[in-house]
């Protein structure tokens, strides 16, 4: 596909029929360059949903204060972390960036002003499984921060002015993890979680399948497991995005549901 054709892409979005929106589990960068059962799950949801006109992702490694859309012609892949092998470092995600996405996304939300960004570009909790999902980088993307002084209840709220953006082929993409605690990894054991680990998973899944937000809205009153597993909201909160753009005749089904390292849930969400 050509530069040109993809700007045609993203400066119009007619009406389409109801895309699927996405919580990924999002994990290790290194998902971006090895090949896992990750990895493999997030290429097949790539291959079966609808391919989108653009993609707006909600990712946990942008924190703000206020609101912002990356509005670059060509968002730069940001390698935001340490650690690493140079081969992830090397990695290029040379989507385009869509003006138009981003100003629709300004219009609809009307509960607080929402500002461009003009410097941030594609973290590394978009463009890791980015890179599986869409490999040709031919779907224009851009990133919505997390105000980090607000509630739960604000973003959610946020969330669902959101929602007309799902009829215009846009995917919806909150990218996080249900359970993150990276000060107590269990590095003997890469493939299994904590017994806390497990219980707050399950029970986010429980409140999930049954449509029970305001509990997962409430989620620091849900006891220690849930305590041990959100030590800090940022990866937690791009759920609560998905989550508010459920609609009543929505399935929801659960992909990549494991718990790695004792302490890292890869729990995935498909709503719609």
């Amino acid at each position: 596909m050509k530069l040109n054709d993809l700007g045609k892409i993203s400066s119009s979005f007619p009406p389409t029929a109801k895309m699927p929106v996405l919580f990924l589990g999002h994990g290790s960068p290194m998902n971006a360059i090895e090949e896992n059962e990750f990895v493999q799950g997030f290429r097949k949801i790539g291959q079966e949903i609808p391919k989108p006109n653009a993609i707006l992702c909600i990712s946990a490694h942008w924190e703000t204060e206020g609101t912002f859309v990356t509005a670059m012609d060509h968002p730069k892949t940001i390698h935001d972390f340490y650690g690493f092998p140079k081969a992830l470092f090397d990695v290029e995600y040379p989507a385009l960036g869509s003006r138009a996405l981003a100003s629709e996304t300004k219009k609809i939300i009307t509960s607080t002003e929402v500002k461009d960004d003009h410097s941030w570009g594609l973290d590394h909790g978009c463009w890791s499984f980015a890179k599986t999902m869409y490999p040709n980088a031919d779907i224009p993307i851009i990133q919505m921060s997390l105000d980090y002084r607000q509630g739960t209840r604000y973003h959610y709220d946020l969330a669902k002015q959101l929602q007309s953006l799902r009829r215009k082929g846009i995917l919806i993409i909150g990218s996080g993890n249900l359970v993150h605690n990276l000060g107590i990894l269990n590095w003997n054991n890469p493939n299994a979680g904590y017994d806390w680990a497990i219980e707050a998973n399950e029970g986010f899944k429980h409140f999930i399948k049954v449509s029970n937000h305001t509990q997962l809205m409430q989620y620091k009153s849900l006891g220690k497991a849930v305590e041990l597993s959100v030590p800090t909201p940022e990866h937690y909160l791009p759920l609560l995005y998905t989550l508010a753009l459920k609609e009543d005749n929505d399935s929801v089904t659960f992909f990549n549901d494991k718990l790695v390292y004792g302490s890292i849930a890869m729990t995935s969400v498909i709503i719609g």
